[in-house]
C-alpha cells in the first residue's frame, strides 16, 4: 500500500482529462485556421471528445469493477496517451477528430477508475481527504487549462498542447505501474451492459450530429431531420432495454422514482450545459472578434473556477446546515443574471472591467453556490447503495449537456463571416443560457424538498 503513490498517479492520470476538457477552447481560432476547419465542423472539435466520454463513462467504471480497476485505468492512460500524440501530429481535420475520439474513450477509462482506485485504497476521513484532494487538483488543473493553453497557442503553436500531456501520462503511468495495487469487484458487482453504452453512444452521436446540423444558417435538409428521429429510435430503444434489465442496467430506470434526483439532473443538465457552452463560445468570441491574445481569453475565465474552489468548501457547510434547496436555486438564478448580462455586450469599445468581468463573476459566484450541494444533494437522493452510480450518471449528464450546447454553437460559428451577424448568434446564445439557467433554478425549487436530506437519511 503506498498512499501517496496511489494519490499522485490518479490525479496525475484524472487531470489530463479534466485539462484536454478546457484546453482546446482557445486553441479553436488557431486550430481552425491552420487545418482549414470549416465554421460549421469547428464544435467537433470539443464533440469529438465530449461524445465518448459522455457516452461511455459509466461503462468505464463498470469494466474496472468486473476486470480490474488499475488494468482499465491504464489501458485508458495509453489510450490518451496515443490519441494525444495523434492530437499534436494531425495533417488535417478529419484525423484530429478521430484522434479527438480516442481521447475521449481514453478518458472515460480513466476518470471512474481513478475514483475508483480512491475509494477503495484509503478508507474513513483519509478517503475524504483524498477525494477532496483529488477533485481540487482536477479543479485547478481545469481553471490552469485555458490559461496556459492560451500562452502555449500564442508563443509555440495549438500543437505543442496536446504534446504537454506525455510527460504527465509517462509519470502517471509509472507510478501506476510501480506502486497501484489491483482491486475488482467480486462477481455480484452489477454486470456489464455493452449494449446499453452502444446505443446510448449511437444514440448521442446521431442526435449530436442533427443539432450540430440544424443550427447551421440555411440549413433545410432533411438528413438532420432522419438522424434525429434515428437518433430518437434509438434513444428509446436503450430507455427500453434499460427497463429490461433493471438493476442489471448501466442506468437503472427505477433511480428516477425519486423526484429529487429528477429534478438534480434536470438541473445539471441545464447549467452544465450553458456553463460548457459559455467556456467554448466567450474565448472565441474574445479572440476571433475581440482580437484577444489566447493568453488574455484564457485568464478572462479564471474567475470562474477560483470562484468554484473557494466557494464549495463555505457552500457544503451552508448546505449541511440548511438543506440543498436555497443554495442551488440562488446560484443558478444568479448564473441566470450573468448570462444575461453576457447578452449586453457590445464589441465596439469592448472592456474587460466593464464588458466581461461583472457577467463572468456573477456566473463564477453562482456555480461557486451550487457545485458542492449539487454533488451533496446527488448523494443523498438516492439509496446509499447507489450513491455511487447516481454521482457517475450525473457525471455523464454533465457532459452531455456541454455536448449538446457545444452542438447549438454551429448557429454562433456559422456567423463569424460578419461581426453584426455574429454578435446578434452571441446574444442570442446569451438570453438562451439565461433561459436555461431559469429552468436550473426551477428545477431545484420545485423538485427538491427542504427536508430531502433528513428523509432519504431515514430510509423514506
Amino acid at each position: 500500500m503506498h498512499p501517496r503513490a496511489t494519490l499522485a498517479a490518479t490525479i496525475l492520470g484524472s487531470s489530463l482529462a479534466f485539462i484536454d476538457g478546457s484546453v482546446v477552447n482557445v486553441a479553436l481560432p488557431a486550430l481552425a485556421q491552420n487545418l482549414r476547419v470549416d465554421a460549421h465542423d469547428l464544435p467537433w472539435t470539443i464533440n469529438a471528445y465530449l461524445l465518448p466520454l459522455g457516452a461511455l463513462t459509466l461503462l468505464g467504471g463498470a469494466l474496472g469493477d468486473h476486470f480490474g480497476r488499475r488494468r482499465w485505468f491504464n489501458i485508458g492512460l495509453a489510450a490518451f496517451t496515443l490519441a494525444s500524440a495523434a492530437c499534436a501530429a494531425a495533417p488535417s481535420a478529419p484525423w484530429l477528430l478521430a484522434a479527438r475520439s480516442l481521447q475521449g474513450l481514453g478518458a472515460a477509462l480513466l476518470l471512474p477508475n481513478s475514483l475508483a482506485i480512491l475509494g477503495s485504497a484509503f478508507t474513513g476521513e483519509a478517503r475524504g481527504r483524498a477525494i477532496g484532494t483529488w477533485a481540487a487538483v482536477g479543479a485547478l488543473a481545469g481553471a490552469l487549462g485555458p490559461v496556459v493553453g492560451g500562452w502555449i497557442v500564442d508563443t509555440i503553436g495549438w500543437r505543442a498542447i496536446f504534446l504537454l500531456n506525455l510527460p504527465i501520462a509517462a509519470g502517471a503511468g509509472f507510478l501506476s505501474w510501480r506502486y497501484l495495487d489491483e482491486r475488482k469487484e467480486s462477481q455480484s458487482a452489477t454486470p456489464l451492459d455493452a449494449a446499453g453504452a452502444g446505443l446510448a453512444t449511437a444514440a448521442l452521436g446521431l442526435l449530436t450530429w442533427s443539432l450540430t446540423k440544424a443550427s447551421e444558417s440555411g440549413g433545410g435538409h432533411a438528413w438532420p431531420w432522419a438522424a434525429a428521429f434515428a437518433g430518437t429510435i434509438l434513444l428509446g430503444a436503450f430507455l427500453r432495454l434499460e427497463g429490461k434489465l433493471g438493476d442489471r442496467a448501466i442506468m437503472p430506470l427505477n433511480m428516477f422514482a425519486a423526484p429529487a434526483f429528477v429534478g438534480l439532473n434536470l438541473l445539471t443538465f441545464f447549467l452544465y450545459g450553458i456553463l460548457g457552452g459559455l467556456l467554448v463560445l466567450l474565448p472565441f468570441f474574445l479572440i476571433r472578434i475581440g482580437g484577444w491574445l489566447a493568453l488574455s481569453a484564457g485568464a478572462a475565465l479564471l474567475p470562474i473556477p477560483i470562484a468554484i474552489g473557494v466557494g464549495s468548501r463555505f457552500m457544503g457547510r451552508i448546505a449541511a446546515r440548511h438543506g440543498e434547496r436555497m443554495p442551488l436555486t440562488v446560484g443558478a438564478s444568479l448564473v441566470g443574471i450573468g448570462f444575461a448580462l453576457y447578452s449586453t455586450i457590445a464589441v465596439h469599445g469592448l472592456n474587460y472591467w466593464r464588458d466581461v468581468l461583472p457577467p463572468t463573476v456573477l456566473v463564477a459566484v453562482g456555480m461557486g453556490a451550487c457545485v458542492a450541494p449539487l454533488t451533496t444533494a446527488i448523494m443523498t437522493s438516492v439509496d446509499v447503495g447507489r450513491a455511487g452510480l447516481a454521482s457517475g450518471f450525473n457525471s455523464a449528464v454533465a457532459r452531455v449537456a456541454g455536448l449538446m450546447a457545444t452542438a447549438l454553437l454551429g448557429f454562433v460559428f456559422a456567423r463569424q463571416g460578419s461581426v453584426d451577424s455574429f454578435m446578434s448568434g452571441f446574444r442570442a446564445a446569451a438570453l438562451l443560457g439565461a433561459l436555461a439557467a431559469a429552468l436550473a433554478a426551477g428545477s431545484a425549487f420545485f423538485f427538491i424538498r427542504p427536508d430531502v436530506r433528513s428523509r432519504t437519511a431515514d430510509g423514506a
